[in-house]
């Protein structure tokens, strides 16, 4: 990508590396410090220009396009990650070669940075592997849900998998707790999800009938008192997919700050659940290089393997 300033904007030349990537990423790329949310304002309003024409967010850029970006004002210069941080996301690697970095994400961590969060697990893993021309998220995971997640260090891989998640080629399995006794057999759910603002302007998903075709296996691993712990299975991935499907079973998840029983997570929360009961246990891909298959899979973390213990001594203590 070259760049040269002119009237105070900065004008770029797109290169073959920056071909077909979406241009709000490429500008989160470029504009580091400025938040996400920023940068989508820019677009709306056209101060962003593509050769000499207004884009929105989801324009992938061209080879040798010109780009106008005005002045922006970016944050202070942010500290390095502190070294127990920058250490943990290294640790948290299962799989890495020359096109596929995988990690068992953290709970708590976002995987990228916007809404108040200054760096997830994209900018981490970009800013200490400054070498790599290209990284980018192929998929993404709630802030709460720990487990699988997939990089890509090419954009041919990136390319690929996305196409093999667009086919249903892609195997994404997760793991959780829900209220109530579920059932135990197999079962798939199809129901509709459609995106909706709350008041505040919070976004939200529902089961609606003009939503988009979403579908979801369920089947239990077993019972735990009043609970059920259950593997998922999306057939489809939708935002919030398995949280809103599992409540309109009458099962919410665990810990679900959004579409749970706010009253039974406060009692959860004194027995030691800290956050919501969703893992990403496993993924099977066709390896976008070698295209042989490969399963990545990261075990239940051990704060919910505490709480599981927990709360089966406690449904011990009752039977």
């Amino acid at each position: 990508m070259k760049g040269l300033r002119k009237d105070s904007a900065t004008w770029l030349d797109a290169d073959e590396a920056s071909a077909g990537q979406r241009i709000d990423n490429m500008l989160c790329r470029v504009l580091k410090g400025v938040p996400r949310q920023h940068i989508y304002r820019l677009l709306r309003t056209g101060q962003v220009r593509v050769n000499s024409g207004r884009v929105e967010a989801t324009y992938r850029v061209q080879a040798n396009d010109r780009i106008r970006i005005p002045p922006v004002r970016t944050a202070r210069r942010e500290q390095p990650p502190s070294g127990l941080r920058s250490e943990r996301l290294e640790s948290q690697i299962l799989f890495e070669d020359d096109v596929l970095l995988v990690i068992d994400k953290p709970a708590g961590m976002a995987v990228h940075g916007g809404s108040g969060v200054s760096r997830g697990v994209i900018e981490e893993m970009r800013h200490s592997r400054p070498r790599l021309r290209f990284l980018e998220l192929v998929h993404r995971l709630d802030r709460d849900t720990s487990g699988v997640l997939l990089l890509a260090k090419k954009r041919s891989a990136l390319v690929a998998l996305h196409a093999a998640m667009r086919d249903g080629a892609v195997t994404k399995c997760y793991t959780l707790l829900v209220l109530g006794r579920a059932p135990l057999r197999r079962q798939e759910l199809a129901a509709p999800l459609e995106k909706y603002l709350l008041p505040g302007g919070d976004r939200r998903v529902k089961v609606a009938a003009g939503g988009q075709s979403s579908r979801t296996i369920f089947e239990g691993i077993r019972h735990i008192g009043a609970y059920t712990l259950l593997q998922a299975e999306l057939l489809t991935g939708r935002t919030h997919q398995i949280r809103v499907h599992s409540a309109h079973l009458g099962h919410p998840i665990a810990g679900d700050d959004k579409y749970g029983d706010f009253a039974a997570n406060r009692v959860l929360a004194k027995q030691g659940l800290k956050r919501m009961f969703l893992h990403a246990s496993r993924v099977r891909v066709t390896h976008p290089t070698t295209a042989q298959p490969i399963e990545l899979a990261a075990p239940l973390p051990d704060d919910l393997v505490r709480f599981l213990a927990g709360l089966e001594a406690d449904a011990d203590r009752r039977s």
